[in-house]
Order: structure tokens, then sequence, then C-alpha cells
């Protein structure tokens, strides 16, 4: 795998968040909070939308940087942060730096970032 000494940037990744993908990944997550599929419940407890839930955030940024490292990639340890609630019909932009088994992450829409965190690749 590869490990840079110097600190590398990586390409970006989009994704086009539908309805679908934020209700069947919170579906696959087992995660039935009606907030992530139900967007009149998601309104009436404050949101603009249903929304991606940590799970699915989580496995994206995975997915981001195996992605970029190949499969022989051994992820030792995910450590991210949310922030802005990511919707159907936003566009969630990925960019991130590596050095060494170190890769920043940060996932954005349009207006706000989403998630920021560190991956961790096995030596």
């Amino acid at each position: 795998m590869w490990r840079p000494a110097e600190l590398v940037v990586l390409p970006p990744w989009e994704l086009a968040v539908t309805p679908t993908v934020v209700i069947s990944t919170a579906l696959a997550t087992r995660d039935f909070q009606d907030v992530h599929h139900d967007r009149d419940a998601a309104v009436r407890r404050g949101g603009k939308d249903i929304f991606l839930n940590i799970l699915t955030t989580t496995g994206l940024v995975q997915r981001y940087v195996t992605d970029w490292a190949g499969p022989e990639a051994t992820v030792r340890g995910v450590e991210i942060r949310l922030g802005a609630p990511c919707h159907p019909y936003d566009t969630l932009t990925f960019s991130g730096s590596a050095r060494g088994g170190e890769v920043a992450v940060t996932g954005r829409t349009r207006t706000a970032e989403h998630v920021s965190g560190t991956v961790r690749l096995a030596p």
C-alpha cells in the first residue's frame, strides 16, 4: 500500500445524494430513526428534510480513502466530526490529504461542511 512520506492531495469525489441514497443507506445500517426516511417527521423535528445518518457518513469517508489507497489498504481507525446535515439533492464533495498512514478528509455540501476527520491506515 502506498504511504506517502510527503503530503499528497487526494482527488475530489462527488456523490449526488438522492432520497434513495439517504433512505436505503439508513435501512442498510439498520437505522430506523424516522428522520432518515420520513420527511414529515424530519420537518416536525426542526429539519429541512431527511438527512444522512452518521453510519452512512462514516462509510462514505472510509470508501473515499480506500478508493484512493487501493485494495491492499487496511483501515485501522476512523475519527470524524459531523457538521451540517446532508439532505437529498445535495452534492457531497469529499477532499483529502495524506501523509504516512493518516488521511485527513473533509466532506462538504454546497453550503456547509458535513464531515471532517482522519482515517488511519495500517502500516
